[in-house]
């Protein structure tokens, strides 16, 4: 399949909406393209962005279950954002409370790399490109 063009954007199912929407948009930056509240769903569906378009999905839904994520789980492993100065958005994060992982080096690539967890646990990545 030659037609990819890219990714248009990657949903997230959030246990408390407010609290991540706070953190994806406060914390991370992204800006609200278009929020709704689905009545037939009580469910929260807001269009968020990427410096570069690629959205991000925020989803709210009652009672969704617990994803496993550690140990590593099978299915999606993790969400990476690109950074041009990683020490940077680490500093971001942490005058914001959130704590990462010690920075890594990709064996292959050489580019720098952290992980750190949105409000539900959701394994995030900020990779220095």
């Amino acid at each position: 399949m030659n037609t990819l063009a890219g990714i248009h954007h990657v949903a997230v199912i959030c246990s408390d909406y407010p609290v991540s929407k706070h953190f994806y948009t406060h914390i991370l930056g992204l800006t609200v393209l278009d929020e709704n509240y689905r009545e037939a769903r009580q469910s929260y569906k807001c269009d968020l962005r990427l410096p570069d378009g690629t959205q991000l999905e925020l989803f709210s839904f009652p009672g969704a279950p617990q994803r496993p994520s550690r140990p590593e789980a099978q299915g999606l492993r993790h969400l990476a954002f690109r950074v041009a100065d990683l020490d940077e958005a680490i500093a971001h994060l942490a005058d914001h409370g959130v704590s990462c992982e010690p920075v890594r080096v990709d064996e292959y690539t050489s580019k720098r790399f952290t992980f750190f967890a949105d409000p539900d646990g959701l394994p995030l990545e900020l990779y220095e490109a």
